[in-house]
């Protein structure tokens, strides 16, 4: 049974799919569409599971603010000549939509919720028969406050989102602080945030690298505190010197501008 040019761009604008892919797809199927659909759809799920075990290191990372509520997302691939096409960083787009507009708390009910009738679980394997690559959604986080803020890094590889307790905070002021997070990679926002197996890791880190300097043993522990103390000020987001003025810390910042930062996230592939 002879395939028309019109059989097949529908069923391309359907799935997504190849031309080749829709036209042998169609072939198979006896120009049924449906089955054609479903013949797509297995490819994909074929190809996901003979990928399963590659490492999905690209893909396209995209963070959105409104209404008090932040998410950021990663939809991962293989290549980055993939993570750059137009329709996978569409999908990614179509995906934070959808978390922003629904406001799940996990990622597996992100992946439950529908776009055009197919669950963003079966989204993502579609596009695995769409690029011949591993596809996965494997990073959702969100965060909620008085303001919030997103930051998208260019390239989209990067992106942060930040939550303030107080309403109205300024704009610029709330870019600034997602920027800051994006260009030092803080650990936690204070002190009392760090958790107690990190702080630890780090006195034993100063203790050793005391002893290797020959300093005597009952001074030790006062030198790993004191490199413990750098430590927090390099990692510790309240203490970090400010990207854009190194005369004042990101504590001191926000003070100035009224606003408490009580939440943030950072998604990253391929970048520190």
């Amino acid at each position: 049974m002879a395939v028309t040019l019109q059989e097949i761009t529908k069923l391309r604008t359907m799935t997504g799919a190849g031309l080749m892919d829709c036209k042998n797809a169609l072939i198979e199927a006896n120009n049924d569409l449906e089955k054609a659909i479903e013949i797509i759809r297995k490819k994909g799920q074929a190809i996901a599971a003979k990928r399963s075990g590659r490492e999905a290191s690209e893909g396209c990372v995209l963070a959105a603010a409104k209404d008090g509520f932040a998410a950021v997302l990663a939809l991962k691939c293989e290549t980055d000549f993939v993570a750059k096409n137009a329709d996978f960083m569409a999908l990614t787009q179509s995906i934070l939509d959808v978390a922003m507009d629904k406001k799940p708390a996990t990622l597996d009910e992100l992946k439950a919720f529908t776009i055009n009738g197919r669950t963003i679980a079966d989204l993502v394997v579609d596009e695995s028969a769409i690029t011949g690559e591993k596809v996965e959604l494997d990073e959702y986080n969100f965060v909620k406050g008085g303001t919030t803020a997103a930051y998208i890094h260019q390239g989209n590889k990067l992106a942060t989102i930040v939550a303030f307790k107080e309403e109205n905070v300024d704009h610029q002021v709330a870019r600034d602080i997602a920027m800051q997070i994006a260009a030092m990679n803080p650990i936690a926002i204070d002190r009392a945030s760090v958790p107690a197996h990190i702080i630890e890791t780090e006195l034993e880190i100063g203790r050793e690298k005391a002893r290797e300097e020959g300093k005597p043993e009952n001074i030790i522990d006062k030198i790993a505190e004191g490199r413990l103390n750098k430590f927090f000020q390099e990692s510790v987001l309240l203490e970090q010197t400010s990207v854009k003025d190194s005369k004042i810390t990101i504590g001191e910042y926000l003070k100035a501008n009224h606003a408490t930062i009580i939440d943030f996230k950072r998604v990253s592939l391929n970048l520190e």
